[in-house]
């Protein structure tokens, strides 16, 4: 692969993830949840299934734990997520989702299934197939990073 065509591979990625972002974003405000940044949506992508410490939520998120905490402050306060003591180490508070959460994160859910319908559409079911798989191999599913 020459560079020009590495290039245009690398731009045609960001571009896609930033419109599936962007995408998934405005699908979550279209369904009512409001006060939300689409960074929330990759602290939400950590807490699910079990929550995270501050310290972890960081460590994904790629920030200090004193910018994971002021999110998650602002979470708590949006009723979007709890802090909980963790079953084994009462010193640490663990944040989960809500129910709102969870509500918000079904809504990312289905828009995310809109936006990649509308790829099915123009790729059609074997070629958006072979696209995941291919992704699949190259890139193992996370931790996704805002960009910030």
């Amino acid at each position: 692969m020459h560079n020009s065509d590495a290039l245009a591979l690398s731009a045609a990625l960001l571009s896609a993830a930033a419109g599936l972002t962007q995408r998934i974003h405005e699908g979550v405000v279209a369904r009512g949840f409001e006060g939300l940044r689409p960074a929330h949506g990759f602290a939400f992508a950590r807490l699910a299934p079990d929550g995270a410490s501050v310290g972890q939520l960081a460590a994904h998120l790629g920030v200090t734990k004193q910018a994971a905490s002021q999110m998650v402050e602002e979470l708590v306060r949006k009723g979007y997520v709890e802090r909980r003591e963790c079953a084994g180490d009462a010193r640490v508070r663990m944040v989960v989702l809500s129910e709102l959460g969870w509500e918000c994160a079904r809504a990312a859910e289905e828009a995310a299934a809109e936006v990649v319908r509308e790829w099915e559409v123009v790729l059609g079911e074997g070629e958006l197939r072979g696209l995941r798989e291919g992704l699949g191999r190259v890139a193992p599913y996370g931790p996704v990073r805002p960009v910030w």
